[in-house]
């Protein structure tokens, strides 16, 4: 859904840095998978087409945030 955002900490040896995938548009979302020492974080299509994808070592990586969207949440 458009807003969902993971945000990704990987440790770069001397620090960290920070990177974050958005689901851009209408339709697309977020999808994130963990195999074989891998982090995949992908924004898809609705079809399932991954239009953005990032690769993270597990061992590197710090922390994995996911935000969902707002959704327009009551008040």
């Amino acid at each position: 859904m458009k807003g969902d955002r993971v945000e990704i900490v990987v440790d770069t040896g001397g620090g960290s840095r920070t990177y974050e995938v958005a689901a851009t548009k209408a339709g697309r979302r977020v999808e994130v998978r963990i195999a074989r020492g891998i982090v995949e974080v992908s924004e898809t299509t609705r079809t399932g087409t991954p239009v953005r994808t990032a690769r993270f070592m597990s061992g590197r990586t710090l922390a994995l945030v996911e935000y969902p969207a707002d959704g327009g949440a009551a008040e």
